[in-house]
């Protein structure tokens, strides 16, 4: 039987593998590995900095126009710029300013997708990586909507901050992001001109979900509470009546307006809250973030990302409990579930997702960064994730990628997976490729059989993959086999 047809074979086992028994050092491998974006030998700790990165993506991450201006600069600058396209008269030159400015919002996006994924590769902070994505699929924009793609960077950031905080913090936080209220367009609620998208979403998608005890009225009522909160490019301040200019905040781009703002009396989920402009924000974010719906919601999103689908009722149970006796506190809630028997049987059990499995295998190739091979070119990593539909922040709706197996275990998601497997095992993927053009590159493969393998993955992988792997013809091919095997599909 050829080593393709093996690995053929096993590719139903993916699906349904359970992992092989492993040894307290195996089983301490598996938790670093679900704990982690997988395997590496870079440092894991707690620093969030990007201090604490290899040099040469710490330069990398530094020279960015994200990381030298401020998002509110860089907002009306390209703001500038495509006012300036639009209002040139002649149509040639009209069309090639525009060109001009998409591709500079392009690059803007494209900064913020390769720091993100240099950071989920070498930050020693793991946990807070894993769970800024969680955080951002969560609250999702899309950034190819209006000027989103000026914005992504500092919303990914917003949100990594208090990736591991409380969680009452984090959607206030997102709330007051110029990308949220543009993406869900808050930024055009106004009273008299009332839209609920944004309202609707808070309650349905970001906390507590359908079917969990709000109405349909709530959402109006909150959409009346809302009104005013938005974004403001110019940088002075708007004219207000003089009873009105003490209740004007203004942060950035974000702003809460009290001229666009309903001061009518709200009934929002059983309670009266009166006209005061941005305190009813805030009363009504309390109500929305204290309600037992969204700490069992999004307790159980949590577990599913973690653990895979239907984590088990005690676990959720013991986060929802976590969640609410510590006000909402996600370090704690993530403690409660790590602590649960049934989360240390669930290890080597959750099928990746396409962003787990690209980073995963690109971080056990080349994450030890000691040796020189730093990856610095993502783009590879980019364009696959894409291919597979979970591109960064590429999804339109904001209900978010799904957490679920089902979205990701199709035959067309594999055979990208063994395209990606092949690519970065036999060091053909360029992810190491200089920047410069000018600087000689020459690809070569990886050691995958590398101190991680000896050190405990060999013990840990099944016995039918092992069988496969010996049959591999050359170290490259070796390396492809390991990358597509059913062991290291799950986590």
């Amino acid at each position: 039987m050829s080593r393709l047809l093996g690995l053929h074979i096993l590719v139903p086992l993916l699906i349904g593998a359970v992992p092989a028994q492993a040894g307290e050092k195996d089983g301490g491998l598996a938790g670093v590995n679900r704990a982690t974006w997988g395997l590496a030998e870079w440092p894991v700790g707690a620093s969030s900095s990007d201090a604490a990165l290899p040099p040469a993506v710490q330069a990398r991450i530094d020279e960015m126009r994200i990381s030298r201006e401020p998002m509110a600069q860089l907002v009306a600058d390209m703001d500038a710029q495509n006012r300036a396209a639009n209002q040139t008269p002649d149509p040639t030159q009209r069309e090639a300013a525009k060109k001009q400015w998409q591709q500079s919002m392009n690059a803007l996006e494209r900064e913020a997708q390769t720091r993100s994924l240099l950071r989920d590769l070498y930050s020693p902070d793991q946990m807070r990586e894993q769970m800024t994505w969680f955080w951002f699929n969560q609250f999702n924009v899309h950034a190819q909507k209006r000027d989103i793609r000026a914005m992504v960077g500092d919303y990914e950031d917003v949100i990594r901050a208090r990736s591991l905080g409380r969680f009452r913090d984090l959607l206030e936080a997102t709330l007051r992001h110029p990308a949220m209220l543009r993406y869900l367009d808050n930024d055009q609620n106004a009273a008299g001109h009332i839209n609920e998208n944004y309202a609707r979403e808070i309650m349905e998608l970001h906390t507590m979900g359908v079917g969990s005890g709000y109405s349909q009225k709530d959402v109006q009522e909150l959409a009346r509470i809302l009104t005013g909160v938005g974004v403001r490019l110019n940088p002075d301040a708007p004219r207000l009546k003089p009873e009105w200019q003490g209740l004007y905040l203004r942060d950035g781009l974000f702003e809460f307006n009290p001229a666009r703002h309903d001061f009518g009396t709200k009934q929002f989920m059983g309670h009266t809250i009166h006209g005061s402009g941005y305190a009813e924000v805030e009363q009504a974010l309390d109500l929305i973030a204290g309600n037992p719906a969204t700490a069992r919601r999004l307790s159980t999103r949590i577990a599913t990302y973690f653990m895979g689908d239907r984590p088990p009722a005690a676990v959720v149970d013991r986060m929802t409990a976590a969640w609410r006796q510590s006000g909402g506190d996600l370090a704690t809630v993530l403690d409660a579930m790590t602590a649960t028997p049934a989360y240390a049987a669930s290890l080597g059990h959750a099928f990746k997702d396409p962003v787990h499995y690209v980073v995963s295998a690109v971080r056990y190739a080349y994450g030890s960064a000691a040796d020189g091979n730093v990856v610095v070119n993502v783009d590879p990593m980019i364009n696959w994730l894409k291919r597979m539909g979970e591109g960064l922040y590429d999804h339109q709706t904001p209900d978010g990628y799904p957490l679920g197996a089902s979205a990701w275990t199709g035959p067309g998601q594999m055979e990208v997976r063994f395209e990606i497997a092949k690519a970065i095992g036999n060091g053909s993927a360029g992810l190491l490729r200089p920047r410069d053009p000018a600087v000689a590159y020459q690809p070569s493969a990886p050691d995958l059989r590398n101190a991680l393998w000896s050190g405990g993955v060999d013990r840990a992988t099944t016995g039918q993959t092992r069988a496969v792997l010996d049959q591999a013809a050359s170290p490259q091919e070796w390396n492809m086999l390991f990358l597509a095997s059913p062991d290291f599909m799950r986590r």
